[in-house]
């Protein structure tokens, strides 16, 4: 059944919508920390309780399936929760104070920006989506939300929003801390309208640069946190493929088409040495079996450019399967070959990203061929190495290098799947995304945050996390030394 047409939000609804979130802005913004959090765990048991009608319509936007659907929500319920635990935490405020010395006495720490835009991802309904994590981030950090809805997401948009405000409302948040639009248009209209503070987005590159351009171009320019596109280049040391050769291409196969190859995170290059024979093991295990996209047009520029890819004169195909006509979003794995000779010198044709279960297999003859390839690599959003504790010489001047262009440096493990913790980062250099911060972990609110200081400012004047007595029992740095007591009065 074709999907449903959405009608752009009109000029008048827009309108109600940004002027409602401006008011809510400095009534979320002072609310108490346990109360925000309270918002967030709001949304959190609606989603669960939700669970049941809001899955069917995602799977029949996505085609990802129950099982996978039904574990998404679990997953966004579970990151709002860690949210609301850390904004009850308070170290999110760094909250400083310097009493010491011939100056002044300065008081610091971190305040919400206002009113944030988000542009949610089609291949992950609800994590990346209306009420993921961009959206957690941003409500834990005080901000009002308004969340530009997928195209791609016709059946589930308006439901997840009502679940989302009805939650918010429920709980006491102010009217217009979170809504929803739609339209490419009123995309852009977002990215420009002096009441957006920052915009975050999840999705290609070319949508992210466009978007990026906007939001630096305005009179008063906005922080712009894309996430934007990701190689995720893998490197097998000759120690690892001699060691363990077979599991490293049964996990690199797994992992590569994971989801249809429609992770952000998908490795997409996998440097492998000439001896060992991984190249053949690789073309014969690929996956023949077809796999449904998110849908059609995913599946065509997936198609289009993948034989593109596989026509370079640089490469040999490893399995490039002839994909079936009658279904342009049902596709099968594509996989090709070349040296690092041929690499280095074609290496601004070849790392393209293929949205889809697209693989390039890169061999090298020695250790040099292999150095020289990482130092090839633009930002990725990670970087993996398979070496061996003992006796390769080679892993760790790979890590080291590798980390001057990856947000996440992996050890003999696989990139996708991204846990939601505080040590977590997901993100790396441009194009991975255009911002040193992360869009998963308690350290995404970093990016809707801005420091104020206070010099000489009464203690009763001040707010809350600053004042002598710490009533919210946060962490603070006082005279350079960590502390949650409060402190004795000094003015």
């Amino acid at each position: 059944m074709p999907a449903p047409a959405i009608a752009d939000t009109t000029c008048q609804k827009y309108e109600e919508v940004l002027a409602a979130a401006l008011t809510a802005a400095p009534v979320l913004a002072a609310m108490p920390l346990t109360e925000r959090a309270g918002l967030l765990r709001a949304i959190a048991g609606a989603l669960r309780a939700q669970a049941d009608s809001l899955v069917p319509l995602a799977d029949a936007d996505s085609s990802l399936g129950v099982p996978r659907l039904t574990g998404e929500v679990e997953r966004t319920a579970g990151q709002l929760e860690m949210f609301a635990d850390a904004v009850e935490e308070g170290s999110w405020l760094e909250a400083i104070i310097d009493r010491a010395g011939a100056g002044p006495d300065l008081r610091r720490m971190l305040i919400p920006l206002g009113p944030v835009a988000v542009f949610g991802a089609s291949n992950f309904p609800f994590a990346f989506g209306l009420a993921g994590g961009d959206t957690a981030s941003a409500l834990a950090a005080g901000c009002p939300v308004i969340a530009k809805a997928h195209p791609a997401q016709p059946r589930l948009s308006g439901a997840y929003a009502r679940v989302v405000i009805d939650a918010l409302r429920a709980a006491g948040a102010p009217e217009g801390t979170f809504a929803v639009v739609h339209g490419m248009e009123t995309g852009r209209k977002l990215v420009t309208d002096a009441r957006i503070t920052a915009v975050a987005f999840t999705g290609s590159t070319a949508g992210g640069r466009a978007l990026a351009d906007l939001a630096a171009a305005r009179p008063s320019p906005i922080p712009f946190y894309g996430e934007l596109g990701s190689l995720n280049p893998v490197f097998v040391t000759r120690e690892a493929a001699r060691a363990r050769g077979t599991e490293i291409v049964d996990g690199f196969l797994r992992s590569m088409s994971l989801g249809g190859g429609q992770f952000c995170t998908k490795p997409g290059v996998l440097f492998v040495p000439a001896e060992y024979g991984l190249e053949d093991l690789i073309a014969a295990g690929a996956a023949t079996a077809p796999m449904r996209l998110l849908h059609e047009d995913i599946g065509a520029a997936f198609r289009a450019e993948a034989a593109r890819l596989a026509a370079h004169p640089a490469v040999r195909p490893l399995s490039v399967p002839e994909q079936d006509a009658a279904d342009e979003s049902v596709v099968r794995s594509v996989l090709i070959s070349t040296t690092a000779a041929e690499f280095a010198r074609c290496s601004k044709q070849l790392l393209v990203e293929c949205f889809g279960p697209f693989a390039l297999v890169v061999i090298y003859a020695d250790d040099a061929e292999l150095a020289a390839a990482a130092d090839l690599m633009e930002g990725n959003l990670t970087a993996t190495v398979h070496g061996e504790r003992s006796g390769d010489a080679v892993a760790p001047a790979l890590l080291h290098a590798l980390t001057r262009t990856a947000g996440r440096v992996i050890w003999n493990g696989w990139p996708t799947g991204v846990t939601v913790g505080w040590a977590q980062h997901h993100g790396g250099p441009y194009p991975a995304t255009t911002s040193v911060h992360t869009s998963v972990g308690a350290t995404a609110m970093r990016r809707f945050l801005r420091p104020v200081a206070y010099q000489s400012v009464p203690d009763a004047l001040l707010p809350p996390p600053l004042r002598d007595a710490n009533e919210l029992h946060i962490p603070r740095r006082v005279d350079g030394a960590l502390t949650a007591a409060p402190l004795t009065a000094s003015r």
